[in-house]
């Protein structure tokens, strides 16, 4: 029997709709500018030929209607509203759900100026707040993806306007890595990020998945 050192955190884990089990977590992956427009707002070339990806811990998520601290180090704390992939047994997606990649605009910007990598910028504590996931079949490839704050529409989008679409995304995933159960990818988020901050209230929505809406804490 294994002894530890000190107790072991818990596994992340999503809630499943309509359903008392939960979805262990084990890693989460996120795809950058995967929207054309948004790739443009960021001064990048939407014709790029291949996807990109970054990195969140497991133990950013902020699942069950928690809501997300306004981060240390930042003063200019962005939304990114996105479709969330589940990954299931034997190398099938088990499921969708509606999540929101929180960035340190200023940290990012400034490790990209730098050419330093991302992790301050993206992959900070709760960084990633995630609504319960839908099992089964994606419901509505062109389906609506919106985020409001404080009842202000900021993204409006639809899932095909995606560069790379879900099946896309997981191929050129598992040529770099060996996808697992558990396993969560961020595919990207339409244009229209913009900074929230201490009090407001977020809205995100995907037509035919669990919405997802949290207020920023001070």
């Amino acid at each position: 029997m294994t002894q530890w050192l000190f107790p072991p955190a818990p596994t992340p884990s999503l809630p499943i709709v309509g359903d008392a089990r939960r979805f262990p977590v084990r890693r989460v992956l996120c795809v950058g500018q995967n929207y054309a427009a948004h790739a443009r707002e960021m001064g990048a070339d939407p014709a790029k030929p291949a996807p990109f990806f970054f990195a969140k811990p497991a133990d950013a998520l902020v699942v069950d209607g928690a809501d997300p601290v306004y981060p240390p180090a930042t003063a200019n704390l962005h939304h990114e509203v996105e479709l969330v992939v589940a990954m299931g047994e034997g190398g099938a997606i088990a499921g969708w759900a509606v999540g929101v990649d929180l960035t340190r605009r200023d940290l990012q910007a400034e490790a990209k100026a730098k050419g330093r990598p991302w992790e301050a910028g993206k992959a900070f504590d709760q960084s990633a707040p995630c609504g319960a996931l839908t099992l089964g079949d994606l419901p509505d490839a062109d389906a609506a993806i919106t985020l409001t704050v404080n009842g202000e529409t900021r993204q409006s989008g639809r899932l095909s306007d995606m560069i790379w679409d879900p099946a896309g995304i997981l191929a050129q995933a598992n040529a770099l890595w060996i996808l697992q159960p558990g396993d969560l990818i961020f595919t990207g988020t339409p244009e229209g990020v913009g900074p929230l901050v201490a009090g407001d209230r977020v809205e995100a929505r995907i037509d035919g998945l669990a919405p997802l809406s949290f207020t920023v804490k001070a």
